[in-house]
């Protein structure tokens, strides 16, 4: 893997247009130096509806990875992947519909329960729901919150949790997920901006 990307939603909950502001970011896989940025705004989705994000945020992180200069080699979601009551969260919306390798990274748990997790830097634990294992939590700092790693498409867990430890750069969220974010926010500031 040579490109890794990241890839965030911005929206507001009661925005009457239902925009969607998405930023994806392609960073060299080894330094986690930003190679590229691009971003979409697509309006006239689904209303938010809790356990159908995926259908409201995917049409924009597809408009948005089709500007970058190429595809990345791996992609982080901000979102969940297996880890959703329909085992098909935004991670694995954007995978299998760009054919791209992704990772669902969560700030939040959706479903399931996590077994008792360490306060220490790197500790693991999986989640589980209906007793199936459908993701990991990762305490990414020290005493933080975790964040909640699971597959969205062609890649293992045990790869995905690797990968989004490589990408961690001493803050809670991964690099690309984190730039992402930043990218969204500016997405979403720029389409709302009012005409000079």
């Amino acid at each position: 893997m040579h490109r890794i990307g990241g890839a965030d939603v911005s929206a507001l909950r009661f925005d009457p247009t239902r925009a969607a502001h998405a930023g994806v970011v392609m960073l060299d896989a080894a330094a986690l130096a930003p190679l590229a940025e691009a971003g979409a705004t697509v309006t006239g989705g689904l209303p938010y509806i809790p356990g159908l994000l995926g259908f409201r945020e995917a049409p924009a992180l597809l408009a948005a990875l089709a500007r970058l200069p190429a595809p990345p080699d791996l992609l982080l979601v901000d979102g969940h992947g297996r880890a959703h009551p329909a085992r098909c969260g935004v991670a694995c919306h954007v995978g299998v519909a760009a054919d791209l390798p992704t990772i669902g990274v969560a700030k939040s748990l959706l479903v399931g329960a996590v077994d008792p997790l360490a306060e220490a830097l790197g500790a693991t634990a999986a989640i589980r729901h209906r007793g199936e294992l459908v993701g990991v939590a990762l305490r990414s700092r020290a005493r933080a919150k975790p964040i909640y790693i699971s597959v969205g498409h062609r890649i293992t867990l045990d790869s995905a949790v690797a990968w989004v430890r490589r990408c961690l750069a001493g803050r809670r969220l991964p690099e690309p997920t984190r730039l992402a974010h930043d990218a969204a926010t500016r997405q979403r500031l720029a389409a709302t901006a009012p005409p000079l």
